[in-house]
Order: structure tokens, then C-alpha cells, then sequence
């Protein structure tokens, strides 16, 4: 039996690994000998996992909670890192499946190593080419100890063909989130919001507001704000924002809000209907952005740079820093239905976790065959 480890680090891990999970259990269930256990480095009642994610998922909750909760990212490292050790001492793992960039990514992905395991990285070889910040660091580390790198597209592979890896590592298996998207298409909800603020289709932007040094630079944070409203022409900007960002938003517009509409953080299922029948989406998250290229909506990414992009050379997105005057250009354009033409790209197909499955069980006897090895 090849027992797989499956880490997610964050929210956003479980939307990704969750089509591997489904994967799994359907090779189970034909007779193929494979089996998972799902991990979380964070504690079980975790505010972020709201009751109804794994639901919309259709996964079961993780059997295993790493119990980690601090905002440090060394410190945070450290007890990953170390309660991560505690549970493979005491658990048959093959395989360990660690996601995207985080810290707790890159301690789950040192740990897997140093206890002889093979380690494989899904959505390998993204790169900002910005060594200061600390998730391009994880990337490096992530991929360089990885012995299977799952990448999305032919620029994630080119990367790590320069940084030296082995092609026989290299696996061009596709976006997976396109197979959560497609899973779920059929049965994403119409938020009530919709009713209550009078939304219809294509009538409306959606904004979505994460990364912390945008959110910290109040005084662009403010001129960037005023640029989308403006700009916006009246139209509905709705904000489903959780605190740090909601607080912002707050505090540098004050009552002066305009057509920007706060509302509380939707379900998975309702966040997807809200983006996919949206006339376009302003947003500083990747996967937002990977999910309008999907819908081919009109989306706006606030930053200078994304670790896909495909979804600016083939999909719907434009990427304008944190330059307020590029935000609102853009913005008069999406909302004048002015738009660049937009495709799905390479292997967008929703087939990613069945070829990384059929991988896996190609690959057993190497997987099986390694050692573990003693603490470093």
C-alpha cells in the first residue's frame, strides 16, 4: 500500500489538494493500493475554516491537526517543523505532498527529507525572481528537496529546468485548481447578497483585498481605493473582506465609501458564483485570478508580477502594481466592456490530480524503496 501524507498549510491548500484527495479515494476504491491521510499545520477550530469548506469541497476534515497557530514566520517554521517530526515517527508515510509557498509548507517539506521520504511539490517551480521576499525563499528551498515537482505550465517548467532539477522530476500535470473549479461549477450557490443588494449579472466588480504590505501602506492603499471608485462610475464594488482588510478599507475611506460595498466573507461555493457572474474582479490573490481566467472574466491583479502567467499571456489578467493611475485605466476599461480576448491555457482541463495519482502509483516501487534516514 503507498501511503501518502497530504500538508496543507492555509485555507487555500485544502481548495487544491482537495481533487488529489477525491483522486485517491477513487484509485482506492477500483483496487489500486493507495491510500492518504490529510494533515493541517494549523488548530482545528481555526476561524479561517469555516464549517462549510469541506462540505463544498466534498472532502472529508483533516484526521490530523498539527495544533500550530503563530504569526511569526520563524517561530512558525520551528513548531512546524517540529510537530511535524513528532507525527511521521509515529505514522507509515511513503510520500509526502506539500503546497505552494508557505512556511509551514517549507518545514513540512525539510522534515519529509530529513526523515528519507519522498517529498513532492505541488504548483512547482513559481518564481517572483524577488529574493526578498520570504515565500520566494520557500519556493526555493520547497523545490530544490523535492523529489516529484508537479508544475502547472511550461514556464513553471522551464524554471525549474534552469535551476537544475532533473527532468525526471518534472511533471507538467496542469492547474489544479481547474479541477476544483470544474468539480464544482454545476453547484456553486447564489449568495443572498444578491437579493439584498439588488446585484445582477455582469452588473457588478468584485474586490478582494489579502497581501499585507499593500494593506499596510495606507496612504497608496487610500489612493488606490478613490481610483477603483472613481472610476468605477457608480457601479457596485463588492468587498467580501475579512478583518485585516476590511479594517484598512475602513479606515482610509472612513464614510466616504462610494459604491464599495463590504460584506462578509462568503462560502466557497457562494464566493465562486460571486466571481464567475461578475462584470470583472479586482483582487491581489493568484487564485482569484486563476479562477477569472477560467471564467474568462475581466480581472485586475494588484501587483507588478504573478507565479502564473499564463493567465496574463492567455487569460483574462492584467497585472497593475500598486499604481492607482493603472488601476483606474483599467478599470474604465472593464467597466466599458473594453477588454483583451481571453482562452484557457495549456492543460486547464481538470485532469491535474488524476495524472498526479497516476504518477504516484507508476513511480511506487522508486517511492517505496527509500529509506528513511536518521535526524540531521
Amino acid at each position: 500500500m503507498l501511503n501518502v501524507c497530504i500538508v496543507a498549510g492555509a485555507r487555500p491548500n485544502f481548495i487544491k489538494v482537495a481533487p488529489i484527495v477525491r483522486s485517491i479515494n477513487k484509485a482506492h476504491d477500483e483496487g489500486k493500493q493507495i491510500c492518504y491521510e490529510l494533515v493541517y499545520a494549523g488548530i482545528e477550530d481555526d476561524i479561517t475554516l469555516e464549517s462549510s469548506l469541506f462540505d463544498d469541497l466534498q472532502i472529508e476534515r483533516p484526521s490530523v491537526y498539527l495544533g500550530v497557530s503563530c504569526t511569526n514566520l520563524n517561530e512558525l517554521t520551528g513548531q512546524v517543523m517540529s510537530a511535524f517530526e513528532q507525527y511521521l515517527q509515529s505514522h507509515r508515510v511513503d510520500v509526502v505532498i506539500v503546497v505552494d509557498d508557505l512556511a509551514s509548507t517549507m518545514a513540512a517539506a525539510i522534515v519529509a527529507k530529513k526523515q528519507g521520504l519522498t517529498l513532492a511539490h505541488l504548483v512547482a517551480g513559481t518564481r517572483s525572481f524577488d529574493i526578498n521576499m520570504p515565500k520566494e525563499i520557500n519556493r526555493l528551498v520547497i523545490d530544490g528537496l523535492s523529489d516529484l515537482l508537479f508544475t502547472a505550465g511550461m514556464s513553471s517548467n522551464s524554471t525549474a529546468t534552469r535551476e537544475g532539477a532533473e527532468q525526471s522530476k518534472i511533471f507538467m500535470v496542469g492547474n489544479i485548481l481547474m479541477d476544483t473549479l470544474r468539480y464544482n461549477y454545476s453547484r456553486l450557490q447564489r449568495p443572498a447578497i444578491f437579493d439584498e443588494l439588488s446585484l445582477h449579472d455582469k452588473g457588478y466588480i468584485v474586490f478582494t483585498l489579502n497581501r499585507k504590505l499593500l494593506i499596510a501602506d495606507r496612504d497608496n492603499l487610500r489612493l488606490m481605493l478613490n481610483s477603483m471608485i472613481d472610476n468605477a462610475a457608480g457601479m457596485p464594488i463588492i468587498a467580501p473582506l475579512r478583518s485585516l482588510a476590511r479594517d484598512a478599507v475602513k479606515d482610509v475611506l472612513g464614510s466616504k465609501m462610494g459604491s464599495l460595498v463590504i460584506v462578509d466573507p462568503l462560502s466557497y461555493l457562494e464566493f465562486g458564483y460571486l466571481t464567475a457572474h461578475a462584470r470583472g474582479i479586482v483582487t491581489d490573490s493568484g487564485n482569484v485570478a486563476e479562477e477569472a481566467t477560467f471564467n474568462c472574466v475581466p480581472c485586475i491583479t494588484l501587483n507588478s508580477y504573478t507565479e502564473h502567467i499564463e493567465t496574463v499571456k492567455v487569460g483574462s489578467n492584467v497585472l497593475v502594481g500598486e499604481n492607482a493611475q493603472l488601476l483606474g485605466d483599467a478599470i474604465c476599461d472593464m467597466v466599458n466592456g473594453h477588454w483583451k480576448e481571453c482562452a484557457l491555457p495549456e492543460r486547464w482541463d481538470g485532469r491535474t490530480a488524476e495524472r498526479i495519482v497516476q504518477i504516484l502509483l507508476e513511480r511506487r516501487h522508486l517511492v517505496e524503496s527509500n529509506e528513511r534516514g536518521g535526524i540531521v
